[in-house]
């Protein structure tokens, strides 16, 4: 597995994945712009993420951020978003980081592959102590982050909406 940006050659396996983790209200895309905008030239998404991770034009609600796809034997599987550092929305809800694996490649290990490189970058990115997120009903989510060294600190609550919230701690051996 390697993580790497989204590059141009991309759109269609990148917009077909999007569309395949709309029915589980996962934006496998992410755009600072509000809801992914298939019209808009791929290039200016591009430009947008190269922006966000670079800590340019970062919209108010938004904070720095890396956007990269994880792709084995030349498929896109999954994406993440490692965020630099946390807002109040991110420190109840987000988190840190955000990893999703495209449906056909569920349960062969790629989520905790992803984690795992993205746990490595974040602390390349100066983010030590990491704060991981799911929903309270993803099993699968909480076992991956529990897998990475994730440690419960609660469940935030809202209305019925209920995010369990990890941190990470660097290991010794790392």
């Amino acid at each position: 597995m390697i993580l790497r940006p989204l590059n141009i050659d991309d759109k269609a396996e990148a917009i077909q994945a999007h569309h395949e983790m709309a029915p589980d209200g996962f934006d496998f895309l992410l755009d600072s712009t509000g809801s992914y905008d298939e019209t808009a030239p791929w290039e200016t998404y591009l430009q947008r993420l190269a922006s966000l991770q670079n800590g340019e034009s970062v919209p108010e609600s938004w904070v720095p951020s890396t956007f990269l796809v994880a792709e084995v034997d030349g498929q896109i599987v999954g994406r993440v978003s490692i965020r630099h550092q946390l807002n109040e929305f991110l420190e109840t809800r987000g988190g840190h980081i955000g990893y999703g694996v495209r449906p056909a490649f569920r349960t062969r290990g790629h989520a905790t592959e992803i984690l795992d490189r993205a746990l490595k970058i974040a602390r390349e990115l100066g983010v030590n102590r990491v704060l991981v997120t799911c929903d309270d009903a993803n099993v699968a989510s909480s076992k991956v982050i529990e897998k990475a060294g994730g440690v419960l600190e609660n469940i935030f609550e809202e209305g019925d909406e209920k995010i369990r919230r990890y941190w990470i701690e660097p290991k010794l051996s790392e």
